[in-house]
C-alpha cells in the first residue's frame, strides 16, 4: 500500500511580515495570498526492513533509522524527523512506525513560495491518510506551524501552513498568538482568468536563507524600530485594499497596491531586497510591467509581475535575458492539501 499526499504551493500579494511574532501577536496582522499549481509531494509506505526512512528526492539527501518512535530532529532532513517524532507520539501512543517517507517539491527551498510549510503540511496529510486520523484544514495547518516554529524552532511566520492546507485566494487575519482566521474568497473566474494572463513568475536563479530575513524582521518589532513597525501597518492595510480590489476585478488598481506593498515591504527589513532583485525590476518595468514584487520573505526565491497581456512576451525576454532567470508557467488553484491511496 502506498500513501500520497500533494499540498500547493502559494504566492503571497500583501501583508507577508504581519504573520510573523512578534508583530501579528502585538498588532494582529493580515496576509492575502493564493495557491498555484505547484506542489509539495509526500509518498508514505511500509518499509520492507522494518527501519525508517526518509527521502528527500529533489535534492538528494536520506537518511535512515532503526524503528524507535523519536529520531533526531537535528539530522539531514529535519522536517522528516519532526512531523515523524510529533506524530507518532500525540497520533500512535509512542509506538514506532517503520516507514519510508519520500518527498518531493516543485520549487527549490528558499524560493519565496512557502515550499518548507507546504511539504510539511504534505507529510501531516499523509500521515493522517495512514493512520485514518480526521484532520481538518485547521487542524492540519496548526499541527505544521507547531511541527516548525515549537518542536524544530525553526523561524517564520503562520501563513504558508494554511495557504497549503485550505488552497485558493483566501484573507487570513491573524489575531493574537493562536488565533488565526481563514477568509476563502469568491474571486470571479473571470478576475482568474485576468490576473493569470497579466501574470508573470520568474525565478532569479538565486535562493535565500529566509529564517534570516524574518529574524531580522522580529527584532525590530522587538527593538521598537517604528520605521519598519509602521511599514508593516501600512503592508496590512495594503492587504485589506488588495483583497477590495480582487473581489471587485480592478486588477489594474490591485495592481497599484502591489507596487506599493512592495515598496513598503523593503522597509521591514534591509535584507528583503537587493541589488539583483532590483535590477530584475527595472528590466521588467522598463519593458513594461507596471507592477512587481517578491513573493515570500525576500532576498531571492521568485519575483512575480503584472503586465498588460499586449507586452507579456516582451517583458518575458528582457527577463529571461538575464543569466540564471526563468519564467515558470502556473495557475491558480482552488485545492487545499489532498490525500489518496493505492493498493
Amino acid at each position: 500500500m502506498l500513501i500520497r499526499a500533494r499540498a500547493p504551493l502559494r504566492l503571497g500579494f500583501a501583508g507577508g511580515g504581519t504573520d510573523v511574532a512578534p508583530y501579528c501577536d502585538l498588532h494582529c496582522g493580515a496576509v492575502l495570498n493564493a495557491t498555484i499549481d505547484l506542489y509539495a509531494y509526500c509518498t508514505i509506505e511500509l518499509s520492507r526492513d522494518g527501519a525508517i526512512h526518509f527521502v528527500a528526492s529533489d535534492v538528494g539527501e536520506s537518511v535512515s533509522y532503526g524503528k524507535v518512535a523519536s529520531v533526531p530532529k537535528d539530522g539531514p532532513l529535519p522536517l522528516h524527523s519532526g512531523v515523524y517524532n510529533r506524530i507518532v507520539a500525540q497520533f500512535n501512543e509512542g509506538k514506532p512506525l517503520a516507514i519510508t517517507v519520500t518527498t518531493f517539491c516543485d520549487a527549490p527551498p528558499g524560493s519565496g513560495l512557502g515550499s518548507s510549510s507546504t511539504l510539511v503540511v504534505a507529510m501531516v496529510q499523509a500521515f493522517g491518510e495512514l493512520l485514518s486520523l480526521p484532520f481538518g484544514e485547521y487542524d492540519i495547518a496548526s499541527l505544521a506551524y507547531q511541527i516548525e516554529r515549537e518542536d524544530l524552532g525553526l523561524h517564520g511566520g503562520r501563513q504558508d501552513q494554511y495557504a497549503a492546507a485550505f488552497g485558493g485566494f483566501n484573507f487570513m487575519e491573524f489575531n493574537g498568538k493562536d488565533h488565526v482566521l481563514v477568509n476563502p474568497l469568491r474571486v470571479k473566474d473571470w478576475v482568474v482568468s485576468e490576473l493569470e494572463s497579466s501574470l508573470i513568475l520568474l525565478y532569479t536563479g538565486r535562493s535565500r536563507d529566509s529564517a534570516a530575513i524574518i529574524a531580522e524582521q522580529s527584532r525590530n518589532v522587538e527593538c521598537n524600530n517604528q520605521r519598519a513597525i509602521d511599514a508593516m501597518h501600512q503592508t496590512k492595510r495594503d492587504a485589506f485594499i488588495m483583497k477590495e480590489c480582487l473581489l471587485r476585478g480592478d486588477i489594474r488598481l490591485l495592481g497599484a497596491a502591489m507596487e506599493s506593498a512592495w515598496q513598503t515591504k523593503k522597509e521591514m527589513a534591509g535584507s528583503i531586497s537587493n541589488e539583483r532583485i532590483e535590477g530584475f525590476y527595472r528590466v521588467a518595468k522598463d519593458a513594461g510591467a507596471y507592477c512587481g514584487k517578491v513573493s515570500g520573505a525576500g532576498g531571492g526565491g521568485f519575483m512575480m509581475f503584472l503586465v498588460d497581456i499586449k507586452d507579456k512576451l516582451r517583458v518575458i525576454d528582457a527577463l529571461t535575458a538575464i543569466h540564471e532567470a526563468s519564467v515558470v508557467g502556473c495557475h491558480f488553484t482552488s485545492s487545499g492539501v489532498e490525500s489518496w491511496r493505492l493498493r
